[in-house]
């Protein structure tokens, strides 16, 4: 690609302040001037110098080291500098002041460091999902994940199947074009139309292992549903370790969706505390009904308390996996424990240990082992779909003429290329990199 921008951009890199160190990125065509002029000279390329940093006037800044990486062999893929200074936050704004100053030198937009670097083919689009994935881990599993995806793995993945289609492409062309050849086979639709049913069985099983990497990006989600008073904002509290939710007698305290994020295992787990299920509600209490069923709708797992010293049924449809669990132990001598997966008091801190346990189980069991490349993002999953409905046309329209069924292949094979960024994706490129960080 190799684009050239005019303008040079500069940004705190380091995060908030203020911090032991702060750095200050700067790529572009000024960023040789810049560094000449701030630090007196250009240190030695990727190796780093202590200097004095001076402003356009010669006064003293502050002292720290600097680095200069060249282009095409930087981050961007243009000459790009690093400042390395103390991070009190009169020393960054005077450093900002001073770029500031210096003709076609700007602040930088969110993510705009990483989309020079994608425009200049440094990764493709699904490493820079994977890098902004990458900055925004907060578990182990997903920063495994991240590092898979940023590595290149998942581009690679779609590239080959992209150069299938190509080639599949080209050959049921090759039989139209020149049928009477005798150096072009007589008919390879057979063998071209066995290979896209195996690849289409590839593609369907990576999107609903997709899955998997859907809970480990976004979270195992886990709904607390029941009856009102049954315990379900106490029981949010405990696993908590903090009041979150607002327990009383009264019943339909909580209206709205509460929501808390636990580590467990590696993998973030999402609980969420709903409004008390019953047939009589008022107005904005049947709202956080409504509310309720349509997150357990929704969940991965359903936590389905009752107090066991007032049992209440609810009578709710779902069809995810659910967990029962009785609520209130302490207050009862003989509960019948063959109704309930757990008995827990929250109160008497019994059987909390036992339900995290639980959850952790089945978030690793829902995430799996991160061994293959997996899609993380509603747009793969989407371009993946689309993709794919077009190779099962090709397949399955045999009636139709070959021309047409190539053209399917063709528009497969441009869903693919749409994921890593190698056909024109313009109108997606806002959306990935505002994800990003200023200074990345």
């Amino acid at each position: 690609m190799n684009h050239q921008f005019e303008e040079t951009i500069f940004a705190l890199s380091s995060g908030r302040l203020p911090s032991g160190i702060a750095v200050i990125r700067i790529s572009g065509p000024q960023t040789r001037f810049v560094i000449e002029t701030i630090c007196g000279k250009l240190p030695e390329p990727r190796h780093a110098k202590f200097s004095s940093f001076t402003d356009t006037s010669g006064e003293l800044i502050d002292r720290g080291l600097a680095m200069f990486f060249p282009g095409p062999n930087s981050f961007t893929g243009e000459d790009c500098a690093e400042l390395h200074l103390h991070g009190g936050k009169a020393v960054v704004d005077a450093m900002i002041t001073a770029l500031y100053r210096f003709e076609g030198c700007r602040i930088a937009e969110a993510g705009e460091f990483s989309r020079r670097a994608y425009s200049n083919g440094k990764f493709d689009l699904t490493a820079a999902e994977g890098l902004a994935d990458l900055i925004a881990a907060e578990t182990d599993s997903q920063r495994r994940l991240a590092l898979q995806i940023s590595s290149g793995a998942q581009a690679k993945l779609y590239s080959g199947w992209r150069t299938d289609l190509i080639s599949a492409r080209a050959l049921i062309e090759a039989e139209l074009d020149f049928a009477d050849e005798a150096d072009v086979p007589g008919s390879v639709s057979d063998l071209v139309w066995k290979e896209m049913a195996e690849l289409s069985t590839r593609i369907d099983k990576h999107v609903r292992d997709g899955k998997r990497g859907s809970i480990i990006r976004d979270g195992y989600r886990v709904v607390i549903i029941g009856a009102p008073n049954a315990g379900k904002s106490s029981l949010l509290n405990k696993l908590a370790g903090s009041d979150v939710a607002i327990v009383s007698d009264e019943p339909g305290t909580t209206r709205d969706l509460i929501e808390i994020k636990l580590d467990l295992s590696g993998i973030t787990v999402l609980i969420t505390d709903t409004a008390g299920i019953r047939d009589i509600a008022g107005a904005v209490e049947l709202i956080g009904i409504e509310r309720a069923l349509d997150r357990a709708q929704s969940a991965d797992l359903i936590i389905s308390v009752t107090d066991i010293s007032n049992p209440v049924t609810i009578d709710v449809p779902l069809t995810k996996e659910i967990i029962r669990v009785g609520l209130k132990a302490d207050l009862v001598n003989d509960a019948d424990i063959f109704n309930y997966d757990l008995i827990i008091s929250t109160h008497a801190n019994l059987g909390i240990e036992e339900l995290l346990i639980l959850l952790s189980k089945k978030a690793e069991e829902a995430a799996g082992k991160v061994s293959d490349p997996l899609p993380t993002r509603r747009r793969h999953m989407e371009l993946l779909n689309e993709a794919n409905l077009e190779i099962c046309a090709a397949i399955e329209e045999t009636s139709t003429p070959l021309e047409v069924r190539a053209e399917y292949l063709r528009r497969a094979s441009y869903s693919l290329g749409r994921i890593t960024g190698d056909v024109d994706v313009e109108d997606i490129l806002d959306v990935v990199f505002s994800q990003f960080c200023i200074g990345k």
